[in-house]
């Protein structure tokens, strides 16, 4: 499994948000990121693959950006966020499971299991 995994849920529609583009990035100093990896939600909502299976990455700041602007054109709709940045903190080598709950108007995430 990854260390980090993700998954959206368009709450305003009760139903996962899939074919999200979201990139993971690691905080380099001041306001420097480098990319760590990609990729975009299955139909289930979920990205479980960001970082290879068993590779920790190095403790620091990292973020998740969602591209929620063309999730939301992609279904017709406008909302307005277009994009969704989580940063968190890797403070030890275990697994982080980062989701988003998502609506036009609106996002909440927290650390899941």
């Amino acid at each position: 499994m990854s260390q980090i995994t993700t998954h959206i849920l368009d709450t305003s529609k009760g139903q996962p948000a899939a074919g999200v583009e979201i990139r993971l990035e690691k905080h380099i100093r001041g306001n420097e990121w480098i990319e760590m990896g990609s990729g975009q939600t299955n139909e289930d909502g979920r990205l479980p693959g960001l970082v290879a299976a068993h590779k920790f990455l190095e403790l620091g700041i990292y973020r998740l950006v969602f591209e929620t602007d063309a999730y939301y054109k992609r279904i017709g709709e406008e909302g307005l966020y277009p994009w969704v940045s989580i940063a968190f903190r890797v403070s030890e080598d275990r697994h982080y499971h980062i989701p988003l709950l998502l609506n036009p108007y609106g996002y909440s995430t927290y650390r899941g299991s």
